[in-house]
């Protein structure tokens, strides 16, 4: 159980709602949706985790509406906003346990954007306003959510590029090519876990340890998704100096005889490195390998980079021309790019190499910041909005239809419209498409309820979620 105490776990003007909504307020009914963005497609993922840390169980207890009480009091300033027995009530009625509903699309599903991805509404009329007071914390499933897909797409543009110039062999290892260099760079090890978690549906190659330990933790994986390699770092390659580094080379080789090593080879002189170290002075016990040498360059301009250095390479190793007509090195010699990988990066340096002839099989990518980091919730603009409320017994269709200005000052309507009524998820003709619940009856909903009344009703396994996540 998290030590996070949930009654605080809201937006500081949340705690003003339970007197703001009007009176006679029973139900509030609310959605969540990427209302658009960078992406065609959404991956959903993460709630499980969320319900699992945050919600399930008896999570309302004396003592945490205490040290909300006092915060809050500190907070605001006045004694008539933060009302206890709201909570207390939870205890005495549900013993601690959030009477609220929860239904899902099954995680690891991909849905189009502007489709309802998830709803949530109060399961007791005293707790209306419970249902987005939840909105703060839910809402951060955006996240995994988001690197999930971000990291779908990019293997979109890997595919797209193995398809052109690769063989068929070399399809094998679609899994391996894009390796999450970001624990260090993400805000917390949370957000490492979860979002290195999301990257893990799409792909195998990775170096943050912790999303493996959440795919375990949280959705039952049988053994680690997320699986690396020895490597160098700078600390161990400029060890001896500049003068030293073919020494140092030559015990990493000594080090790992067999099997797959990385090694950055920029401290000094990249081309110097492939041409004299690996490819002249190193080059037979490479080659004798059982096992392949991974180069990698970490500075500099990444396609310049990377078509001198194939260019060494193939010289100095040789290469074979595979079916499509693009130039292959031998098995025991890759190149890793891991600076400057981005969405838009990969593109430009795959492309660079096909015109130049050379396979996407030959290069491997690192991705941190980009990955992990370089993200918000408007990169697929998730929204969560009330769609339906019950007030003195009557059902009440709620909806957000704003009229905006352009640059010009013209009136236009807003992407951020808002759905109306209670929403159901169907498959019409392979396509997801929201309904409200009434329409396309037909058709079954594709939600499905995984929490109610403080328990979890639903879960799923990791595996589960990487075979619905397949391109």
């Amino acid at each position: 159980m998290t030590k996070e105490n949930i009654i605080l776990l809201a937006d500081a003007y949340k705690y003003s709602h339970h007197k703001l909504y009007i009176p006679g307020t029973e139900y509030i009914y609310s959605y969540l949706e990427s209302r658009g963005g960078k992406f065609e497609e959404t991956v959903f993922y993460g709630l499980q985790y969320l319900l699992m840390e945050y919600l399930q169980g008896a999570v309302i207890t004396k003592e945490k509406i205490d040290e909300a009480e006092a915060t809050l009091l500190e907070v605001f300033d006045r004694n008539d906003i933060f009302d206890r027995s709201k909570f207390e009530y939870i205890i005495e009625k549900h013993g601690g346990r959030l009477p609220v509903r929860i239904r899902a699309v099954p995680e690891g599903t991909v849905t189009s954007i502007r489709n309802v991805l998830m709803t949530i509404e109060n399961t007791d009329p005293a707790c209306f306003w419970l249902t987005n007071f939840l909105e703060t914390l839910l809402m951060q499933v955006w996240y995994p959510c988001t690197v999930a897909t971000l990291s779908r797409e990019i293997k979109k543009v890997v595919q797209h590029y193995y398809t052109e110039t690769a063989s068929p062999e070399a399809f094998a290892g679609i899994d391996f090519v894009l390796n999450d260099f970001g624990f260090r760079g993400a805000s917390s090890v949370e957000g490492a876990g979860l979002g290195g978690s999301a990257h893990l549906i799409n792909f195998a190659g990775s170096d943050t340890l912790i999303g493996s330990t959440y795919a375990k933790r949280y959705y039952n994986a049988p053994v680690a998704p997320g699986l690396s390699i020895p490597a160098t770092e700078h600390s161990i390659v400029t060890l001896l100096g500049e003068k030293g580094e073919l020494e140092i080379f030559r015990h990493i080789l000594n080090t790992f005889p067999t099997g797959t090593i990385a090694c950055v080879s920029d401290s000094y002189n990249i081309l110097r490195a492939c041409e004299e170290y690996w490819g002249t002075e190193l080059k037979e016990q490479i080659l004798s390998r059982k096992g392949t040498l991974v180069i990698r360059p970490d500075s500099g301009d990444a396609v310049q980079t990377l078509l001198r250095m194939f260019d060494i390479l193939m010289q100095k190793f040789g290469f074979t021309v595979n079916e499509k007509g693009y130039k292959v090195l031998p098995p025991q010699v890759r190149v890793i790019q891991g600076d400057g990988i981005s969405y838009s990066s990969i593109p430009t340096i795959y492309a660079a190499l096909q015109k130049a002839g050379i396979s996407a099989e030959n290069l491997a990518l690192g991705m941190g910041g980009a990955l992990l980091q370089r993200v918000n919730r408007d990169t697929q603009e998730f929204a969560l909005k009330c769609s339906y409320a019950q007030v003195n017994g009557k059902e009440i269709n709620v909806q957000k239809n704003p009229l905006e200005l352009d640059a010009n000052g013209n009136t236009r309507i807003s992407f951020k419209k808002s759905k109306y009524g209670k929403q159901k998820l169907v498959r019409e003709n392979g396509i997801f498409k929201s309904y409200s619940v009434n329409e396309a009856p037909q058709l079954p909903d594709e939600l499905v309820t995984v929490f109610e009344n403080g328990e979890i009703k639903q879960q799923y396994t990791f595996d589960e979620i990487k075979k619905r996540a397949l391109i």
